[in-house]
């Protein structure tokens, strides 16, 4: 998954987002391409915007619900910084978010969210202080100070946000005097239901091509997209062929681009189900964002009869490998809203998700268990109020609607024991969420923890036999380091152990770390599936058809071979002339890329998230007492040559007897380097030099300058005898072979 939450979402601040009604669409459009570093080194020169890979296409976005284990909150490190642009009003995907300003910049909101006059302060703002608290409560009423205790409701939070939850100290305390948790010891063993994940696998999210399910886009985006290139017979390009916003725009066009998106999207399901299928994963949710606006006032669209083929494909490899679909629509579909606008938003949105699963196409007892998860959604002062609006606006829904819809106990207002009666009287299945359990409970029913809430487990098992569905639960855990209960809300990246559910339930883990964290249970508790994967080799793929290019090995200079050297000398210098062949790795089949390999390495580490990248190249800087210049070719050479003249002078010291080497005149040289030789300050020295050229006796060259082979001197000479010994003696070869290579660096 990046990490995944320093996502492609953080574009936004480079463009100038505004309202889409205005009659003049110029400040919607993105700014001038800036390009973004991508996640991975590029195989290719030129990216174009038609492709659907978010690393190389700008106008190509990660979809937010998808990063997230589960949509119930929004995500502040994915919004629009608003501080960031000057005079723009921070816009989002989802469909109120598009239209009016976002709950978290402080605006006004269609969404039922904003309806709650008495919560707590955004995120992104510094909470209060006990002591500015208490002096604020002073200047207020007394009933309006027991109103806003009695009805005060936190914002819903992201529970896979990065970074930790602040908190004042009242809500320390209070959190540290609460009871202990009471768990049950049973565990579901030996295990027979299905382990799930939602909506994105990090594993093939990094794969090349990148293999995913919630491609998104811009609003801006789609109204650029309605303008013809500027060059129509040319590829389109981020900077180079871009739409001209000077010729008509045509509806049809920006509506097939996003179309494309969402066909894209649903072909890469049938890749993750055949993936989750080697792996022993049966259980997946979809993303809602698989079709960008679909759902939207005014950009919606219906999805048949253009992607009905593409699903129905997903839908038949489901179908023949038993795995069950679902999808969870996100926090603003909510039917207990007083507001008119957010009911028909929350109808569109759910209108989308029906028509996504039945295009599926999936056999009858797959079909019925493709529900739709829902929160019942905030509280808004009146929980009698609110329970009754559902109940009205449940009438309005289709039956294939009704059909699919079940409700989830959630982590700030509903507890199970209220939303329980609510799923019997209007036979709807109750989805039990342990984590939110855990937060938000009936204490005078049963205590935080996973025992007592198994009291109720024939109650909620029967909401869903009612409609012979099969029942599924959602489970995750908080962090080690969460104390208060907006703090426990975050999710942790992976789970430690199973909950007590039934040994067949269908169990969706709601992890940041998605698949991996299914992963980690089967590891622990030996769950089927256990032994097809390995551990991924560090940054390291073996199953993607990317290039491999490694580097040629510089090539030493070759030397002009001489008819009079020997042919062993040539056999030797022949390899280091060689050039190293260029690796070609093997064509992967297409049904094979992304899959793992043969040895299925796919699993990473806890935290090992950055094993899925290439390895960063990092530049270090050299300290400047260390920076020494590297010497060049001309002054190595000058440097062996002044080495070898030592090592030749010292030897004529040594060398009593005035023979000469018999390797030095198998191997003659040109004369003409014969000022090499060391002078010596006699003329009766001179004079064995001349009979050893007589005898065919080699001048020093520059290869025996390196001390290959010694001057002759006369035996009469008188020599100087020094205390040091002489040095080894080396053949030519070997001399020749590292002066090559000192030479060709």
């Amino acid at each position: 998954m990046p990490k995944r939450k320093s996502s492609t979402f953080a574009q936004g601040a480079d463009s100038t987002p505004g309202l889409i009604h205005m009659p003049s669409f110029d400040h919607l459009l993105p700014r001038p391409a800036k390009r973004r570093a991508s996640q991975r080194k590029q195989t290719h020169a030129s990216p174009e915007p038609s492709s659907m890979n978010p690393d190389i296409n700008s106008e190509v976005l990660d979809g937010p619900e998808a990063l997230r284990a589960s949509p119930d909150a929004e995500e502040k490190d994915e919004t629009l910084d608003v501080d960031k642009i000057e005079g723009g009003t921070a816009t989002h995907i989802k469909d109120e978010e598009d239209t009016v300003p976002s709950l978290v910049t402080g605006g006004g909101s269609e969404s039922s969210l904003s309806d709650m006059s008495d919560v707590e302060p955004p995120l992104n703002q510094k909470p209060q202080t006990a002591k500015s608290t208490t002096k604020k409560a002073q200047k207020m009423p007394s009933t309006v100070q027991a109103k806003n205790v009695e009805s005060r409701e936190p914002q819903f939070l992201d529970p896979e946000a990065d970074g930790e939850e602040e908190a004042d100290e009242e809500e320390i305390q209070a959190a540290l005097s609460r009871p202990p948790p009471v768990h049950s010891n049973y565990l579901p063993l030996p295990w027979k239901g299905r382990l799930g994940y939602a909506c994105l696998c990090t594993y093939l999210r990094f794969s090349n091509p990148p293999v995913f399910s919630s491609r998104t886009c811009r609003i801006a985006s789609i109204l650029e997209n309605r303008h013809p290139l500027k060059n129509p017979e040319e590829p389109p390009h981020a900077t180079k062929n871009r739409p001209d916003r000077d010729q008509p725009a045509n509806i049809a066009r920006g509506q097939a681009f996003v179309e494309s998106l969402g066909v894209a999207n649903a072909k890469d399901i049938v890749k993750m189900l055949r993936w989750n299928e080697r792996y022993g994963i049966r259980f997946l949710r979809l993303s809602s964002e698989m079709f960008p606006f679909a759902s939207h006032e005014e950009y919606g669209y219906k999805l048949a009869p253009f992607a009905s083929g593409a699903l129905a494909e997903a839908g038949k490899v489901a179908g023949e490998l038993g795995h069950r679909l679902t999808t969870h629509p996100g926090q603003f579909t909510q039917l207990g809203s007083p507001r008119k606008s957010v009911i028909d938003n929350a109808l569109r949105d759910l209108e989308y998700h029906s028509e996504l699963l039945s295009l599926l196409k999936l056999p009858p007892q797959q079909d019925r268990d493709a529900v739709m998860i829902l929160h019942l959604g905030g509280v808004f002062g009146d929980k009698e109020a609110t329970l009754e609006r559902f109940r009205e606006n449940y009438k309005r829904l289709s039956p294939d609607i009704k059909k699919r819809l079940v409700l989830e106990n959630d982590d700030v207002s509903w507890s199970v024991h209220e939303l329980l009666p609510l799923c019997e009287e209007l036979n709807i299945p109750m989805v039990l969420d342990f984590h939110h359990n855990n937060i938000i409970f009936d204490s005078e029913h049963i205590r935080e923890g996973s025992k007592d809430i198994m009291d109720l487990y024939p109650r909620i098992l029967a909401t869903w036999k009612r409609k012979n569905i099969t029942p599924k639960m959602h489970y995750s855990e908080p962090t080690p380091a969460a104390i208060t209960g907006r703090q426990r809300r975050k999710h942790n990246p992976r789970v430690a152990t199973l909950p007590p559910c039934p040994p067949d339930m269908d169990l969706m883990i709601e992890a940041k770390d998605k698949e991996q964290a299914v992963f980690e249970l089967m590891r622990t508790f030996k769950l089927p599936g256990f032994d097809t994967f390995n551990d991924m080799l560090p940054h390291v793929r073996k199953d993607d058809n990317k290039p491999v290019k490694i580097p040629k090995k510089k090539t030493p200079r070759k030397k002009k071979a001489k008819k009079e050297d020997d042919d062993a000398l040539e056999a030797a210098e022949e390899p280091l002339d060689a050039e190293e062949e260029e690796f070609i790795q093997a064509v992967i089949p297409e049904e094979e890329v992304g899959m793992g390999g043969p040895e299925g390495r796919v699993y990473w580490p806890p935290g090992m998230e950055d094993w899925l990248r290439p390895v960063k190249k990092v530049v270090k800087k050299r300290d400047p007492a260390d920076r020494a210049k590297p010497l060049t070719p001309a002054q190595k050479r000058k440097a062996a040559a002044e080495a070898a003249e030592s090592a030749v002078r010292l030897e004529a010291d040594v060398n009593e007897d005035g023979e000469v080497d018999a390797a030095a005149i198998a191997t003659p040289t040109p004369a003409k380097k014969a000022k090499a030789t060391p002078k010596s300050s006699t003329r009766k020295a001179a004079a064995p030099k001349k009979n050893a050229r007589s005898v065919q006796t080699p001048s020093i060259s520059d290869d025996e300058a390196s001390g290959d082979a010694p001057p002759t001197e006369d035996e009469s000479t008188p020599v100087a005898k020094k205390p040091r010994a002489a040095p080894a003696r080396q053949s030519v070869r070997a001399k020749k072979i590292s002066y090559i290579e000192e030479d060709g660096e």
